[in-house]
């Protein structure tokens, strides 16, 4: 993928502050025009997380309409003076993660980074944020927006049994489990909860008995993604697969450039095996 040498040269970072972002005169003011973004902060994918925010202001009709939920596994006040003095006029709340809440249930995948207990955390999101949260966007910190979106992307005709092990499609009734939904994928990296319709429906608890499976049986090796899709493919509401150009960098496994998507890009996501916004910049973006 071609990245021009504007957008390389986007995400300085030096230290200082960036400039407040301005609503634009068709904005509204109530509670409901707001807008609710989650992603996780860490020390070690800052970068990625200040890139994200930066561009979704950057390209935002309303940024003054836009809250930030960030969640973290610990208190680091070098993390958040970072984000403090970068974005001085940023709307943003941080929630404590508590990681004992999954280091026990998760189970050892392809690769060591999707073991975090904070990838865990979008699982439980409706337990953590307060109660007048009622839809959030989920993002996570390995990408670059350039406009709104409000679902997340699908993908009807899916090879699922490269996401589960030959044990699970052996069992019946494991197998079954997806009768009468089809190998309906979709990347949890960009994606919209109606906060409401995940507790009333009861998903975090779905995920963690699923999760408890693989525990027993190994059903699954790709980390917090397969629970997801166990309790919710094929039920979720779908948009236009521009609004996640996921697998850059490469895939999970063994770090193959993907195809893109047809037409038009609106959120590019380095969802692959490589982080360039964690190793070397941007420049190392243009591999994939």
């Amino acid at each position: 993928m071609a990245l021009s040498g504007n957008l390389l040269r986007m995400f300085p970072f030096s230290g200082r502050p960036q400039l407040a972002f301005r609503n634009g005169d068709s904005c509204g003011s109530t509670a409901s025009d707001i807008i609710h973004i989650a992603m996780t902060l860490d020390s070690n994918y800052l970068r990625g997380t200040m890139a994200a925010v930066l561009s979704i202001l950057q390209h935002s009709t309303c940024p003054e309409n836009v809250d930030f939920h960030f969640l973290w596994g610990k208190y680091q006040p070098q993390v958040l003076a970072s984000i403090s003095s970068t974005f001085p006029y940023l709307r943003f709340r941080v929630y404590r993660f508590q990681t004992c809440r999954v280091r026990g249930k998760i189970s050892k995948s392809i690769r060591q980074a999707l073991d975090q207990s904070l990838n865990y955390a979008r699982i439980y999101l409706a337990d953590i944020l307060p109660a007048d949260v009622k839809r959030v966007l989920y993002l996570d910190s390995d990408l670059l927006w350039w406009t709104i979106v409000l679902a997340a992307p699908e993908y009807c005709h899916a090879n699922f049994t490269k996401y589960f092990t030959d044990l699970f499609w052996s069992d019946k009734d494991l197998a079954s489990t997806f009768e009468g939904r089809g190998p309906y994928y979709f990347n949890t990296g960009v994606m919209v909860m109606d906060v409401d319709k995940w507790r009333r429906g009861g998903y975090t608890q779905k995920a963690e008995e699923w999760m408890a499976v693989q525990k027993q049986k190994r059903i699954y090796t790709l980390g917090s993604l397969p629970p997801f899709l166990l309790v919710l493919a094929g039920n979720i509401k779908a948009v236009n697969h521009r609004w996640n150009q996921h697998g850059l960098r490469g895939d999970k496994l063994e770090g193959k450039c993907r195809s893109l998507h047809p037409g038009p890009v609106s959120l590019l996501h380095w969802s692959g095996k490589g982080k360039p916004l964690v190793e070397a910049g941007l420049q190392e973006a243009l591999h994939c």
